[in-house]
């Protein structure tokens, strides 16, 4: 499941416009702006330390939050946020207004385990991972909080496939079309050869041959 909701302080913008976000960002505010759930879109503005706080804080993009805008509360799903790219601060953030029935589309982390018990990757062969994130839809009160993925007994060749992955009750991926890889177990050139049977008896027949060449 996803974490535990928090909650923030906003206080409405009056002025919207390049001129007035760049007053609030001095100001240490941080313009954003809540919409959808056939309501009109909500101009906010966050203390840039709490809201930087919680977008390093990890799960932002897939945790419910709830919003005081003057004693009003949104329950709002974060959907997108923009940074600077050069000094590296948060510049605006769009939050995603849910209610209990809502639905909504977001990228779930994938995290492995099992490592240990990978024959594949016990010989040296390496876990390539096609997809870091999978993207599902599934209720905004049950988002999971990452997909675990076991590559227990998968060697050399060996792929995972969404088929493979247990999902929540809701919870569906957006790719509906084919059966898409996650990761692969591939071969490294880094791996020791596998020794045919037979092979220390030929190399040690060979062996008095060539000395007394």
């Amino acid at each position: 499941m996803s974490q535990e909701g928090y909650e923030l302080k906003a206080e409405r913008r009056e002025r919207v416009g390049k001129g007035a976000a760049r007053q609030l960002r001095t100001n240490g505010m941080i313009p954003a702006v809540i919409y959808g759930d056939g309501k009109a879109p909500l101009p906010i503005a966050l203390p840039r330390k709490d809201l930087t706080l919680r977008i390093h804080g990890g799960g932002f993009m897939t945790t419910i939050a709830t919003i005081d805008v003057g004693g009003e509360k949104h329950q709002v799903l974060p959907k997108d946020y923009q940074a600077d790219p050069v000094r590296d601060f948060i510049t605006h953030v769009d939050f995603l207004r849910v209610g209990k029935d809502s639905r909504v589309i977001v990228a779930i982390p994938v995290h492995f385990v099992d490592e240990d018990r990978s024959p594949g990757l016990k010989r040296g062969g390496v876990l390539n991972i096609v997809r870091h994130e999978i993207e599902v839809e599934c209720p905004a009160t049950a988002i999971p909080e990452a997909f675990q993925i076991s590559v227990d007994g998968l060697d050399i060749g060996d792929s995972i496939h969404i088929s493979h992955v247990s999902l929540p009750g809701g919870v569906k991926p957006t790719i509906t079309d084919r059966d898409f890889t996650i990761a692969t177990i591939a071969g490294s050139s880094a791996m020791k050869p596998e020794r045919v049977e037979g092979e220390e008896a030929v190399a040690g027949e060979a062996a008095p041959a060539a000395a007394e060449e």
